[in-house]
């Protein structure tokens, strides 16, 4: 019997042709060589899914009794607050997180700040190198530093990518037929364990492939430039319209010469602008920079919901946005929305818990491909070596 199955095997192999065999062997080698940091990056991937959600509950010195937003301090009060409670620290911003929630405060220390927004008295102070730090430390950099271990993920990353595109050759049934199908779209649970180990790399691989890609893509989005403006030029930016028209603006508010307020008066001014006027959702989540230069431009956050986000900024002279600042999430086109989105693609947030729980699901799968794929791999090696002996 086993003469016979050699036979079909060697039949079979000669019948692929060069380009499925050079597709195998590559998915096979970048997957054993890409493989560690898969499993690390999948498996802190579905770690930080939660983040948010876990911290919520676990950390009390982030909520405090909402009351009306009138009744919010203002940057200069905040800033004024702290400075009384910790003279020698440099405070460099605020992030208001919203009626119910503490104001983180940014300093240069190892602790985090959490301030009440309504008395500014410190909440918290707790170590910035905390479990989800360490986490995301190893989901981006491998703890081997932000200079090697980025490098790693990145090409990580883009192998893994690959990997992807020669996984769905590798799974694309010849013949669609019943056996086929049945071997493609379900899992046989009753299986031996090797067939099972290949039910599980082959169809949960086939079932994540989109969000797999997903989570990919705008990884890779992050990691490299030339993905990433690849992608905005691919799906309409860059063009030479909106470019004239963003340095004629510059040039415009650049003229004047001296700013008209000072930085806390001014950073009071944005932060009421972007409450009322800008923000179109979640209005009382905002973060405010202050410049390290009197000449700096400052920086505004808001919108921030399920990962979103859009960056302002604001002429340090006349308090006007600057047109580098994110379009109005309503007018936004379409390249200017994925790129704002690109976080929350990422992480799963996009659509809320829900769409977190799919992620989650879809990491863990990620993840596990190494491992099961090495023990298709092992398990053909170990079978060569007993037949050759």
């Amino acid at each position: 019997m086993s003469i016979i199955t050699e036979k079909f095997s060697k039949t079979k192999q000669k019948n692929k042709s060069r380009f499925s065999k050079i597709n195998a062997w590559l998915h096979l080698w970048l997957g054993l060589a890409s493989g560690i940091v898969v499993l690390i990056m999948g498996i802190t991937g579905c770690i930080l899914v939660f983040e948010q959600e876990i911290k919520a509950m676990t950390s009390p010195w982030l909520n405090v009794e909402a009351q009306s937003a009138d009744k919010i301090l203002p940057p200069s009060k905040i800033y004024a607050e702290v400075k009384k409670a910790l003279p020698e620290k440099d405070i460099h911003g605020l992030w208001y997180n919203g009626l119910d929630k503490t104001i983180k405060v940014d300093i240069e220390s190892d602790s985090l700040i959490y301030v009440n927004p309504y008395n500014g008295k410190i909440t918290g102070m707790v170590d910035h190198e905390d479990f989800f730090h360490e986490i995301d430390e190893g989901h981006r950099y491998l703890w081997l530093g932000e200079e090697l271990g980025t490098t790693i993920t990145s090409w990580a990353t883009l192998i893994f990518f690959f990997l992807l595109i020669s996984g769905i050759i590798l799974w694309f049934p010849k013949k669609w037929n019943k056996t086929n199908i049945n071997s493609s779209f379900k899992i046989k649970w009753d299986a031996r364990f090797k067939r099972l180990n290949y039910d599980l790399h082959n169809v949960l691989g086939f079932y994540s492939l989109i969000l797999a890609f997903l989570i990919a893509l705008t990884g890779l989005i992050m990691s490299f430039h030339w993905v990433r403006e690849s992608t905005y030029w691919i799906t309409g930016g860059f063009t030479n319209e909106e470019v004239k028209k963003e340095v004629v603006a510059e040039v415009k508010t650049d003229s004047l010469s001296k700013p008209k307020y000072d930085m806390l008066t001014a950073s009071d001014i944005i932060f009421n602008k972007v409450r009322k006027e800008i923000a179109k959702e979640n209005k009382e989540a905002v973060i405010i920079n202050f410049p390290d230069e009197p000449n700096d431009d400052f920086y505004a956050c808001t919108d921030m919901k399920n990962g979103n986000w859009r960056d302002l900024y604001f002429n340090s002279k006349t308090l006007e946005l600057l047109p580098n600042s994110r379009k109005y999430i309503g007018n936004e086109k379409f390249h200017d929305w994925l790129s704002r989105s690109n976080y929350s693609l990422h992480v799963g947030a996009i659509g809320g818990l829900p769409t977190k729980i799919i992620y989650f699901a879809a990491s863990l799968i990620c993840a596990s491909l190494p491992l099961t794929g090495f023990y298709i791999w092992w398990g053909r090696n170990k079978k060569k070596k007993a037949a050759l002996s």
